[in-house]
């Protein structure tokens, strides 16, 4: 043997030596994971029993005996989030994970407490198993555990279809009859001016749709057109959806059209708010999309050209503050509404982001109990977190600025604080346009 080859031989065994650690390290780090991920489920478990046992003690009698469940469970999850900053809706499908895997699957539990199988094994294996039949879920179990604990999560998905599938008692007519109400569009922001458009819709229109637009791309490719294949396609779907073209318009042009064309189809409706001097051309400051975020100047004062009507919101220039505009009276008025929902932008409940148009105008301190009419005592809450601060346990209080000091049944304090209006962080003047529908 060589000096070299000698070399190279310690050199592999140093390598292989190492790696066998970092591989036993990495997966006692999983087996881990995977127990505390079991001794999460049964934590929620847990708490979703506590939730409902309690439910007739910690709810009003004059509420009906199933919304008591419902409120009381939701009144456990939402302070479950506020513990761990988590959206509010993760905790409910969490907490309904954890009791299938808890009483439907408990084998699965097993293996997953042991380190055998990971959480998203035990995800795809409750999945599936919800729609296998009572007594066909054993046979389910003894069948699908062994591969999950073999083979990946994206191995286990086919074969627990497929074994799901010879195990429902219905038919896949009858099943996707019903899945088909479920049909939807979900809208999920992105980073750098840029989103998501989810579809859920059935397999064929699903596949039909890509191929329409896969053939649109190709053939504007084809005439020369430089942009990807994936950019193209991205915007034959936005010409289709915002141009009002036929798809046999945009299958007939060689050329499609460029997302700076489609943009100019859009009517903001409470959608836009864009810095005055932006407006003007003369500063940077990026215009706020409702239910997304920034965005840049450039496409912001595009879209703001064809807004139908504009409101003007007087804010304080240093600190972007809403200006009060209180009233002697209980009704919101539409002027003192537009300027609580620009100040909050979603519910102000901690992780709740739905948006403030689509929630509840809440008197902090009730109007029967002195409570005014004014910025310094409204809030959007949406109808669920509206409801849930009135129940036993639950306090909010009204800071100035807008801030809410929340207190949960189990003593934790949080805090909410509205966004500082992003159009005078860079001194653009004391007043800013947000674009609005007439009223």
């Amino acid at each position: 043997m060589t000096e070299t080859t000698a070399s190279a031989v310690r050199a592999g065994d140093e390598y292989a030596a190492q790696l066998a650690e970092f591989s036993d390290a990495f997966a006692d780090i999983h087996r881990r994971r995977a127990a505390l991920d079991a001794e999460e489920a049964r934590l929620l478990a847990r708490s979703a029993a506590y939730a409902d046992a309690f439910a007739d003690a910690t709810v009003p009698a004059i509420f009906p005996p199933a919304e008591r469940l419902a409120l009381s469970r939701r009144s456990t999850c939402a302070a479950l989030a506020m513990a761990t900053r988590t959206p509010e809706q993760t905790v409910p499908r969490a907490t309904n994970d954890a009791e299938r895997l808890v009483n439907e699957a408990p084998a699965a539990l097993e293996s997953l407490e042991a380190g055998r199988i990971s959480a998203r094994h035990a995800q795809t294996i409750i999945d599936q198993l919800s729609d296998v039949p009572t007594a066909g879920r054993a046979a389910f179990l003894a069948e699908v555990l062994p591969v999950a604990e073999q083979t990946t999560n994206a191995n286990l998905r086919k074969r627990a279809r497929t074994l799901r599938e010879r195990l429902h008692p219905e038919s896949i007519t009858a099943r996707a009859r019903r899945s088909e109400a479920d049909r939807r569009v979900e809208f999920e922001p992105a980073a750098d001016g840029m989103a998501w458009v989810h579809l859920f819709t059935t397999a064929p229109i699903a596949q039909g749709l890509v191929e329409r637009v896969e053939a649109a791309a190709a053939k504007s490719r084809a005439a020369g057109d430089t942009r990807t294949c994936a950019q193209l396609q991205a915007d034959a779907l936005a010409a289709l959806a915002l141009t009002g073209v036929t798809p046999d318009d945009v299958m007939s042009s060689p050329v499609l059209p460029h997302p700076i064309e489609v943009q100019e189809h859009i009517k903001p409706t409470v959608q836009i708010t864009v810095p005055a001097l932006t407006m003007a051309g003369v500063s940077d400051a990026p215009g706020m999309l409702d239910g997304y975020g920034p965005i840049d100047p450039e496409t912001a004062a595009r879209i703001a050209v064809n807004a139908p009507s504009f409101t003007r919101i007087l804010v304080q220039s240093e600190t972007g503050a809403v200006l009060s505009v209180g009233r002697n009276q209980y009704r919101v008025p539409a002027d003192l509404q537009r300027a609580v929902r620009l100040r909050d932008g979603t519910c102000r409940a901690p992780g709740c982001g739905r948006r403030a148009r689509a929630c509840d105008l809440d008197h902090s301190v009730a109007w029967e109990d002195g409570g005014t009419t004014g910025v310094g005592n409204l809030a959007c809450l949406c109808r669920h977190h509206h409801r849930m601060k009135h129940l036993p346990g639950w306090n909010l209080e009204h800071k100035p600025g807008g801030v809410l000091d929340w207190t949960t049944p189990d003593g934790k304090h949080h805090r909410t604080e509205p966004d500082p209006a992003p159009f005078c962080a860079r001194n653009d003047g004391a007043c800013s346009w947000a674009l609005r529908q007439a009223q």
